[in-house]
């Protein structure tokens, strides 16, 4: 086994199921002092993965907070030596650059850049140009890696299977001793995507409506898989209020498209939403970009606020 060893054996992780992912931790002592396979995560998508493939024999710490705009991260010298410690460091280039320096001046030997293992897109700002228009470029929100692309890739559920497998084979090769059991929780995890896709697809399948408004473009992927359009409403300062031109272009596309609901999600403020709401005689609903679980979120894990956000958009778009 080409683990290091450590002399204080951490509390065992949570086996491959629905539950919270109660092994991870945010507390950096927790990290690089354990008998396990030490993996720092860089937040929760990649910590949930690392901990659902990882199960007893992976001790696996995240660097965003619970509750932190995973966006907004600075590393502190204590999570550097964190990092250092690693036995592997799991994270998605581009979406936190504290992160993507951090790991790439540490000596850790196993990095695994979720970006590379599935195709990341460009989405824009997600939303759609009619003819004789201009994209909403200025004003559309979105977050993007140096190359333009979408980093917002673990809400397609056919994508974060694919990251999942690439997992699975690094945690194989990093820990050969434990590789059967890592084969085994990765094809676990991957059955259970695919349900939550088929479960995606059928619920989606018919809907009177099409297109979904947030303030954070941050569902391209889960719009593109499933045939739908999001449309971001303000700019990149999640506080900010739509302008007087965009909040009346929103209300004719909302009238032309059918679109009765505005979403904000729990981890930034949803003074945008509810403005454009109120102006526009909209209703408003939580769609969770999933990038942190907190006491507000629709659950206690991925899988169970994937199917939250499923129930929301069925109910907005007017599902049959």
């Amino acid at each position: 086994m080409n683990v290091r060893r450590r002399l204080i054996p951490a509390a065992a992780a949570a086996s491959l199921g629905l539950g919270a992912l109660t092994a991870c931790s945010s507390d950096s002592a927790a990290t690089g002092n354990t008998d396990k396979f030490d993996v720092v995560a860089s937040f929760y998508p990649m910590a949930f993965i690392a901990e659902q493939i990882g199960g007893a024999h992976a001790n696996v710490t995240s660097l965003t907070e619970p509750g932190q705009e995973p966006h907004d991260l600075e590393i502190s010298t204590k999570q550097r030596a964190q990092l250092e410690e690693a036995d592997a460091a799991l994270y998605l280039k581009g979406l936190q650059p504290a992160v993507d320096e951090a790991v790439g001046q540490t000596g850790i030997k196993t990095k695994i850049d979720a970006a590379t293992l599935t195709h990341l897109e460009d989405h824009g700002t997600g939303g759609h140009t009619h003819e004789g228009e201009e994209g909403h470029s200025e004003e559309g929100h979105s977050e993007e890696d140096e190359h333009g692309r979408d980093p917002h890739v673990w809400l397609d559920p056919v994508k974060y299977a694919e990251i999942a497998q690439g997992v699975g084979k690094a945690f194989e090769k990093a820990d050969p001793d434990h590789a059967a059991d890592y084969k085994k929780n990765t094809e676990a995890l991957v059955t259970k995507l695919k349900g939550l896709d088929g479960d995606f697809e059928n619920g989606l399948r018919n809907t009177k409506s099409k297109v979904f408004f947030t303030n954070h473009a941050a569902f391209g992927y889960l719009a593109e898989r499933y045939g739908l359009t999001q449309e971001a409403i303000s700019g990149v300062d999640p506080d900010s209020e739509p302008s007087g031109a965009r909040v009346r272009e929103l209300q004719q596309e909302a009238k032309a498209d059918g679109v009765t609901t505005v979403f904000y999600e729990t981890l930034v403020s949803d003074k945008t939403a509810k403005t454009l709401a109120r102006d526009a005689n909209l209703k408003t609903d939580v769609l969770d970009p999933i990038e942190g679980i907190t006491a507000k979120s629709r659950g206690d894990d991925y899988f169970q606020v994937m199917e939250a956000n499923l129930k929301a958009l069925r109910t907005a778009l007017g599902a049959k």
